[in-house]
């Protein structure tokens, strides 16, 4: 009898389905959780990089119009922006921002350019002049200027986006808790203008080797968003 019962037992792969499928749910549903966030993240950066790079391609002109508030052009194009980014980053979504204007692509990110070297090092010392690109009177290692710039002047336009992940994945894998996507353009303005040439300045003391205008180089020609995150300046070229 007990045989015949535990044969039966054996025998019975009713409910097997269920049992199995238990064993499974929770890793798959990390896996799909996992794998909706990652694909939304992707979907956050593409959509803002089309809207920087619209934005930065509107900001051009000589006098662009944007439909958007602000009491200078640099905060309309702020405005700008996250209007267009409210439907995908959301009213939790927090913005920062960065634009620097430059003479030209090749000096994103890097310092100002020395006109007399004495004692040829290669870098600034008392006594040294440069050409000061940013016109604020000390040499330093960006030479970006603060704001959209003048005539066929180059502007770096970055934004940073942070937001709250849309799926419970934190505490699974042990990501952050907020999406955190960059993107930037560079353009150059239209030369509906001449381009300032840069005043040459020497200094005994008051050079300096600050940071600059642009947040502070990065490594290999790179520029940093606010010391948030550095930017290979040859990857937005």
């Amino acid at each position: 009898m007990n045989k015949r019962l535990l044969r039966r037992l054996r025998d019975d792969r009713r409910g097997a389905t269920i049992v199995e499928f238990g064993l499974i749910l929770v890793p798959l549903m990390i896996v799909m959780l996992g794998a909706f966030d990652l694909g939304y993240q992707n979907y956050l950066r593409s959509t803002l990089q089309g809207a920087v790079n619209q934005t930065a391609r509107l900001a051009a002109v000589e006098d662009p119009a944007f439909n958007a508030g602000g009491g200078t052009l640099e905060e309309r194009v702020e405005a700008y922006l996250i209007d267009h980014m409210e439907g995908v980053g959301g009213e939790d979504a927090e913005y920062t921002f960065q634009q620097f204007s430059y003479q030209d692509f090749s000096d994103v990110g890097q310092a100002e350019p020395l006109v007399t070297d004495h004692n040829g090092n290669g870098s600034y010392d008392d006594g040294d002049c440069w050409e000061d690109y940013n016109d604020n009177g000390t040499y330093d290692l960006d030479a970006g200027a603060e704001g959209r710039g003048g005539a066929d002047d180059v502007v770096f336009f970055g934004v940073m986006v942070e937001r709250p992940r849309i799926v419970p994945v934190t505490s699974l894998v042990g990501v952050s808790d907020n999406y955190r996507v960059f993107a930037a353009a560079v353009v150059r303005t239209q030369p509906y203008g001449s381009q300032a040439d840069p005043a040459v300045l020497c200094a005994a003391n008051g050079g300096g080797s600050g940071g600059g205008g642009g947040g502070g180089g990065g490594e290999d020609g790179g520029i940093c968003l606010l010391g948030l995150i550095c930017v290979d300046v040859d990857a937005v070229l």
